[in-house]
């Protein structure tokens, strides 16, 4: 079985110290590639580092939008250059967050649309991060245009009929840990009713662990968990639901032809 985590964090400091450990243990619940999502300069720069360093690693890099405030010229053309890089897959996580409200709507828009705009110019998928937004960022994205190189809900937290709405946009919808939760029902129903080539996986890690390990650390390898109920929820096997979606993510990351 191969696993691709397409979304998680082993660039942030909670792993520091731990990285070949990290990924031998993700190794043995057969995750086999990790996508290292950045947030700001900082996170950016150590994702593109551990993309050079382990084979079993890649990189994407944007500008949250807690983060707007560093996001400028320099931003972008840091942006650009990196995104032509082999192992630099995405840009990304880009988005919305009404939760903390850390920045104005109207500076989260800006930096949101700049980058769907840098994105589709690099042709390299997005992701995108929403908290409280779901319906501004559908609307944001709708008007901006999902490019040629596709984009994917992150961590999608919603119902089926919000997930149709994006996949119709030309978008693929990941599913973390979330789905794992019983409380999850509409997210479960949407892992459940989508096509099965439209669907990823990810921990979305050090956060939102998966049963059985809720409230404990995530970690990259517990993407096999979201696996396993995603098998459930379908009633197919566990390597079918491995198969697929990593299938799916090499062709959205455009591997495919490096495999």
């Amino acid at each position: 079985m191969e696993i691709f985590d397409t979304h998680t964090h082993l660039n942030s400091e909670e792993f520091d110290g731990r990285i070949p450990d990290e990924l031998k243990k993700a190794e043995q619940l057969g995750v086999t590639r990790i996508n290292n999502v950045g947030s700001n300069y900082k996170l950016n720069k150590k994702a593109v580092l551990l993309a050079e360093k382990f084979a079993a690693c890649y990189a994407t890099i944007g500008w949250h939008p807690d983060d707007a405030a560093e996001f400028d010229a320099d931003a972008e053309q840091y942006l650009l250059e990196q995104l032509s890089k082999e192992k630099v897959i995405a840009l990304g996580e880009i988005g919305l967050d009404y939760h903390w409200m850390v920045r104005s709507k109207e500076e989260q828009e800006r930096i949101f649309r700049r980058q769907i705009q840098i994105s589709k110019r690099a042709n390299v998928p997005f992701q995108v991060h929403t908290r409280d937004a779901l319906d501004d960022t559908y609307a944001i994205i709708k008007d901006e245009g999902v490019g040629s190189s596709g984009a994917i809900m992150h961590s999608f937290s919603g119902t089926y009929e919000d997930a149709k709405r994006f996949v119709e946009l030309g978008m693929m919808i990941s599913f973390s840990g979330v789905v794992t939760f019983k409380k999850s029902v509409a997210e479960q129903e949407a892992a459940q009713l989508l096509p099965l080539d439209k669907i990823l996986v990810e921990t979305d890690a050090p956060y939102l662990t998966p049963v059985p390990y809720r409230g404990r650390e995530n970690t990259p390898g517990y993407t096999r968990y979201v696996i396993d109920k995603i098998a459930e929820l379908r009633g197919i096997s566990a390597e079918e639901i491995a198969r697929i979606t990593t299938k799916n993510a090499l062709n959205i990351f455009n591997l495919a032809s490096a495999c």
